[in-house]
């Protein structure tokens, strides 16, 4: 308070105070007509929360004034006090004398004093208050003496609660600033000054989008708005990335409380805010979703990768678990001597050598990119240089790994110049590359890039990517034999089948032959077509149980004896019989067959089942009909007699022999297989190899697990000659 400024001479709402007393004289500065008077105005400041008294005293030690706070500290009211010498009711007469030079020195040349002074109470007490004391005067030259005072126990307490408050705010370990209505720095402490790497100087006066620049300064923003807006605090908000994005080291995370500042009247003076590091625990919280989400894709690399025996199937696999989880981009290449049944590197072979050969199997990428271009594409074989670095993998048996890409990097990556131009348009900047392992053989690597994701790759990854490719190389290396072994069965089953079966007289003959599809390995399906004499030919479709190479050679073995016995020219009955006696001693005893012989001199046909699906006879201008034959055993069984039917058959007329892998599915009743058989024969007359493309196309699936051996033939009329 200066003296310029009005006093008040009684308490808050008291209009009338004292003729002549409780305010100076009404001239000069200390009653200027302008100035409202302090009590106009709600109580909000420091002189307020202290509780000080003002008195003023005339030139003679008179009491001028009295405030309200004056009447609590010593006890008598404005009307007891106002005009009475202050010698008189403010102190003892112990220190009355020093209480007088103290006047005298504060009237005289000093013009002020301050300092702690013994007061007396109405009651006769005796107290201490801490006094700030000056000489006023006015316009006429009249001199007037202010004393402010407030009981040294409040001050002190106000000074430890402010040295306590300060010592808090400043030696806190938590960040604490306050903005005002314009979200503009007020205060920082120096905890966050240390978190925000900037001194007060660089907070004080600026905007926050000035000093946070470097994080998601829109959401902060909303949310500070929001509080001053409401007054509902928000707490321990998650905040996380750089101050500086230019700065190594990661991102770091706070969890940032904002609350709402008002004065006493509710007057919304800004906000403040507090901030406190948890960077640490964000780390560990990363690290343990991280492993997480490690342990997940591993378990999910059980189920997604190695679903079929298929080698290519099986590399997509792998390439698909890999993005975007481990990388943006998965190349899956295999050795071509893997794919020839050859051994390969063994692990730990040494870098040395020429080129290796490499077939690209899969590449699978999380987003377009060009990258994907740069890859070899699936399916092609490229010499790989000893300087790429896949063929470092291939050749050590150890991973790859460049966490920050050059340029050189990029030109051992790629193929060639093009693919180095790919590369770096798409950003990739971290490579990995981990070999696929199999039963201490080296197959082939995975190769993976990282572009749109900015981590570069870590050791973390190299662990799961080595777990990833150790899981699917046993996949692929089961695969690749599977794939060897069905090759040779498939070659072997081909091999036993005709190749091409002969003309007959009176017969016009289709056939096909389908191996399985999917996983399932070649069968023991057959079917033949053999030359009797007097222009007779005998027909037979057969299947032998089981599947792979032993499959076909016991198919290879019962159709040899087939032939054997059609040579006998015996009944198709008595034929059974005997290939149920060889069959029993053989390795799978287990077959079924149907076998008919035709002539064409008389068109008479006869038939014998031993176990097989029924043919189906198509007649001109008649449904077609499955033929009701005595069922028979299968073969191997033993004891189990064969009957033989005759069948009358006409020019046009169709006999289709088939096994049961053109009509056996998981999914659908057999009857309604057969039903469409017979729907897809009930056609007009059209060439037999549209026939049997026709019933493959309708009836097969991709996947499906059975072999299938079909055989059409049309009976004609023999010429006259």
């Amino acid at each position: 308070m200066g003296a310029t400024e009005p006093l008040r001479t009684g308490r808050e709402g008291d209009d009338n105070p004292p003729p002549g007393r409780g305010r100076p004289p009404a001239s000069g500065a200390l009653a200027s007509p302008e100035a409202p008077l302090l009590g106009t105005d709600a109580p909000g400041g420091l002189l307020d929360v202290l509780g000080v008294a003002a008195v003023v005293l005339d030139a003679d030690g008179r009491i001028e004034l009295w405030s309200p706070q004056a009447e609590d500290l010593f006890g008598y009211t404005a009307q007891e006090a106002l005009g009475q010498f202050a010698g008189k009711i403010m102190v003892g007469e112990e220190h009355l004398q020093l209480a007088i030079g103290l006047f005298e020195r504060v009237m005289g040349g000093s013009g002020s004093w301050a300092g702690v002074f013994p007061i007396r109470h109405k009651d006769g007490s005796t107290r201490f208050a801490e006094f700030r004391n000056m000489r006023l005067e006015d316009a006429g030259g009249r001199r007037y003496a202010l004393g402010l005072a407030a009981a040294e126990v409040t001050v002190r307490q106000v000074e430890t609660d402010l040295a306590l408050s300060v010592r808090l705010v400043s030696q806190s370990p938590i960040g604490l600033a306050v903005l005002d209505t314009d979200l503009r720095y007020v205060t920082v402490n120096p905890a966050l000054e240390r978190i925000n790497g900037k001194p007060a100087e660089a907070h004080v006066g600026r905007h926050v989008r000035e000093v946070l620049s470097g994080l998601d300064v829109d959401s902060i923003e909303a949310a500070m708005r929001h509080v001053l807006a409401t007054g509902t605090p928000l707490l321990d908000q998650y905040a996380v990335g750089r101050m500086d994005p230019e700065a190594s080291g990661g991102d770091r995370a706070w969890s940032v409380s904002y609350y709402r500042l008002e004065d006493s009247t509710g007057r919304v003076l800004g906000l403040a805010t507090s901030v406190i590091d948890v960077s640490e625990r964000h780390r560990a919280a990363t690290e343990a979703a991280q492993a997480r989400q490690r342990l997940a894709l591993i378990a999910d690399a059980s189920k997604r990768v190695g679903t079929t025996l298929d080698l290519d199937r099986t590399a997509h696999e792998l390439a698909d678990l890999c993005v975007p989880a481990l990388a943006d981009v998965a190349a899956v290449d295999v050795l071509d001597t893997v794919l020839g049944g050859q051994r390969t590197f063994a692990v730990n072979a040494t870098e040395e050598g020429e080129a290796t050969v490499f077939r690209a199997l899969a590449v699978a990428a999380a987003h377009p990119t060009l990258a994907v271009r740069a890859a070899d594409p699936p399916g092609e074989v490229a010499k790989y240089g000893p300087d790429r670095l896949v063929t470092r993998c291939a050749k050590t048996g150890r991973p790859v790994l460049v966490s920050q890409v050059t340029d050189a990097d990029l030109r051992r990556i790629a193929r060639d110049a093009d693919a180095v131009a790919l590369l770096e348009q798409a950003g990739v900047h971290s490579y990995l590359a981990v070999p696929l392992i199999a039963r201490g053989e080296v197959l082939g690597a995975l190769d993976l890039k990282r572009a749109r994701n900015p981590l570069p790759f870590t050791s973390d990854d190299v662990a799961l990517a080595c777990e990833l490719a150790a899981r699917a190389a046993v996949c692929i290396d089961n695969a690749r034999w599977y794939q060897s072994q069905r090759q040779a069965a498939l070659t072997l089953q081909r091999h036993l089948l005709p190749h091409q079966p002969p003309d007959r007289p009176g017969l016009e003959i289709a056939y096909r032959y389908e191996p399985a599809q999917g996983p399932s390995q070649v069968g023991g399906d057959w079917f033949d077509v053999i030359s009797l004499s007097g222009d007779r030919t005998a027909l037979v479709v057969g299947d032998v149980m089981g599947s792979g190479i032993g499959a076909a050679a016991t198919m290879g073995q019962v159709r040899t004896a087939t032939r054997t016995l059609a040579e006998l020219d015996l009944e198709p009955a008595a034929v059974l019989t005997h290939l149920d006696r060889i069959t029993d001693g053989l390795e799978r005893p287990i077959a079924t067959c149907v076998y008919a012989v035709y002539d064409p001199r008389t068109m008479c046909c006869h038939i014998a089942n031993a176990g097989h699906l029924p043919p189906v006879l198509a007649r001109p201008g008649r449904p077609p009909e499955l033929l009701e034959l005595p069922t028979g055993a299968p073969l191997g069984v033993g004891g189990v007699p064969f009957e033989s039917v005759e069948l009358q058959l006409a020019p046009g007329d169709q006999l289709v022999l088939y096994t049961d892998g053109l009509v056996e599915t998981r999914d659908q009743p057999l009857d309604d297989r057969l039903a469409e058989l017979l729907r897809l024969l009930d056609r007009p007359r059209r060439p037999l190899q549209d026939t049997c493309d026709v019933l493959l196309h309708s009836l097969r699936h991709a996947a499906d697990p059975d072999d299938v051996a079909l055989l059409v033939s049309r009976m004609e009329r023999l010429p006259q000659e």
